[in-house]
């Protein structure tokens, strides 16, 4: 066994405490997008006593509470270290050599408290090919099989269907918001006149096509994250059959898991010390004299820490690539190369235009810090700002209760793809940093690619987990992702100068005046103007790092159930997928049967997607 002193020699004069061994049934580290989910299955449905450990605080009953609980103040948390590990990747060597940024939550909900609250499942082929990259066991990840997960984690404010479902925990609806419609509609009806179908449903049988958007907002306008629709009815219950759950629930916050405790190849339980006060662009400062808890579990320890931190957490617990962990003076409990590698993410790109006429977020965004920081421009129409303010706190409605991601869409870039690989998410409005709007009206289009080929790796900076890791998503390093990028943008420009538009439109802004048929400008446009979709992920792969169950190969009483164990990237945004994930998982850990699968359910590819692109 590992002992406890040396596992933790990033620290000294620490005092060691432990919990009784085999006092909880299960730990789960991270209380985010999947943690959450899985603790509540596991109190709820199995009876077990379970300890949820979270590196972050709760906004719960604090002052700034609303800035997570109100969808259109999802910029306001991007760049505060309070809830957000606040990443930045290593240099690009394909990007010019930017660094971007990679937030990720550190709160209750983790990164569903911090998200655009885009609910997108993927593409039903997506499930299908995981079938086949897993291997052994991957046949409980087709679409088929994976599809009642989605609906028993799900009520959809549409009501229940074959595909949709009606009486989960996660509350999905659609918002209407009137100050910006006419825009959205133009959206929607620019991608009819380009030649694409409408899709009424893009989580149903059609992903293919422009539409409204799904996300997790709840009908009375609040963030619909894993804390507010798992947790709280747990910690907060109302009735009786919460309060008996909620009662083997034990969550712990500010407190980082610095090492898993080991017997051999048996993991029995985690090390954490007080969460330290975090470095700007990722990492924390150090803490010589910390108290380090011991938290033991009976039956398993359940990774939840995500992309970027369940291999962290492996690697310094000495699970990972032996010479790599060697190099850094770590004992190698397992030699595991896979720990770590396959990292990827989504690149996208903005495409944005001036309006001639009043029809965006920017009378609100420029006043209200909802929508961006209180700027320079507050004090042109203050009366905005106490108007949304007050309709959101009183009414959980008007501009303050959406994400105004309201439309988007998903094409195919060329003939002979089968499903789409290029998303759009349309803003009635211009972003022209993290933090704050144009002052001036517009509308943009986000674009990204959505099967990239390129393969990055999050590796360890130094022996120390309080030390940041070097993420690395290796963007644009293959010639195809820059065909496709090349693609996307020339087809992003032709969708936005169509007539539904045109009468909106004064100028493009962004990419003001690019030449569109030079590749070499497009490409230098693309690398230095790109940005992460925020969709860390695959770096603990099924199939490589664990099995289709999440148990950590070559080790005992380990599992992973985090947007890490995706094989690949489903074509979307990655929440919905790894919330599903997690539900799945559960009902395997709690030894249940499968949830049958959905025989009835098919999807759309188009007759003609060999020789067409649209």
């Amino acid at each position: 066994m590992l002992s406890a002193r040396s596992a933790t020699s990033l620290l000294t004069r620490s005092r060691f405490i432990s919990n009784a061994a085999g006092g909880y049934d299960y730990v789960i580290v991270g209380a985010g997008s999947a943690g959450a989910v899985v603790a509540h299955r596991l109190v709820k449905d199995a009876g077990a006593k379970v300890l949820l450990i979270e590196n972050g605080t709760s906004h719960q009953g604090r002052w700034d509470w609303w800035k997570i609980n109100m969808p259109a103040a999802l910029t306001f948390n991007l760049a505060n270290a309070k809830y957000n590990w606040d990443f930045y990747t290593v240099p690009q060597r394909h990007m010019d050599g930017r660094r971007l940024h990679q937030p990720r939550g550190r709160a209750l909900g983790g990164s569903s408290s911090l998200n655009a609250m885009a609910y997108v499942r993927g593409h039903a082929l997506d499930y299908e090919r995981w079938a086949q990259e897993i291997g052994e066991g991957g046949h409980a990840w087709a679409y088929r099989s994976i599809l009642p997960y989605y609906r028993k984690a799900q009520t959809h404010q549409e009501g229940e269907s074959l595909y949709r479902g009606g009486s989960g925990p996660l509350s999905v609806t659609r918002r209407r918001t009137p100050a910006v419609a006419a825009i959205n509609d133009a959206f929607i009806a620019a991608g009819e006149q380009a030649g694409y179908p409408r899709t009424e449903d893009m989580n149903g049988f059609q992903q293919e096509g422009f539409g409204q958007m799904d996300m997790t907002v709840t009908p009375d306008g609040k963030r619909a994250s894993t804390w507010e629709c798992y947790l709280r009815p747990l910690m907060y219950p109302k009735n009786s059959e919460d309060d008996a759950a909620g009662k083997r629930l034990k969550v712990i916050t500010n407190q980082m898991a610095v090492r898993l405790i080991c017997e051999g190849t048996k993991v029995v339980g985690v090390e954490t010390i007080p969460s330290p006060k975090p470095k700007r662009g990722g990492g924390f400062h150090s803490d010589s004299s910390g108290v380090v808890q011991r938290h033991f579990a009976r039956e398993e320890v359940i990774l939840s820490a995500g992309a970027v931190g369940s291999p962290q957490l492996l690697m310094t617990s000495g699970i990972g690539d032996a010479k790599e962990l060697e190099r850094l003076g770590l004992p190698v409990l397992l030699d595991q190369p896979a720990v770590g590698q396959n990292l990827q993410d989504h690149l996208e790109f903005y495409v944005q235009y001036l309006s001639r006429y009043p029809c965006s977020l920017y009378p609100w965004a420029a006043t209200f810090p909802g929508l961006g920081i209180l700027s320079k421009y507050a004090y042109r129409q203050p009366w905005r700002a106490i108007h949304a303010g007050v309709l959101w706190f009183m009414a959980g409605a008007g501009i303050g209760s959406s994400n105004h991601f309201e439309v988007g869409g998903f094409i195919r870039s060329r003939p002979g793809m089968r499903h789409p690989d290029l998303q759009y998410h349309f803003i009635p409005g211009i972003v022209t940093g993290q933090l704050d709007f144009l002052p001036e009206h517009g509308y943009q289009a986000h674009c990204g690619t959505m099967r990239p080929t390129s393969r990055g790796t999050v590796q360890l900076s130094s022996g120390s987990i309080l030390d940041a890791p070097l993420i690395d998503p290796n963007f644009l390093s293959t010639e195809e992702d820059r065909i496709d990028m090349r693609a996307g943008l020339r087809l992003t420009v032709e969708l936005m100068e169509q007539s539904a538009l045109s009468d909106f439109k004064l100028r493009r802004y962004a990419p003001a005046d690019l030449d569109l048929d030079s590749d070499e400008a497009v490409d230098s446009w693309i690398r230095s103007s790109s940005h992460s979709g925020y969709h860390l992920s695959c770096t603990c792969a099924m199939g490589k790092v664990v099995d289709a169950t999440g148990r950590v190969n070559g080790l005992e009483k380990l599992r992973i159930v985090d947007a890490s164990i995706m094989p690949s990237m489903t074509s979307g945004n990655l929440n919905a997928p790894t919330i599903m994930m997690a539900e799945k998982i559960a009902d395997d850990i709690c030894g249940r049967e499968a949830l049958p699968p959905a025989e009835d359910a098919s999807w759309y590819v188009p007759n003609d997607y060999e020789s067409l692109q649209r």
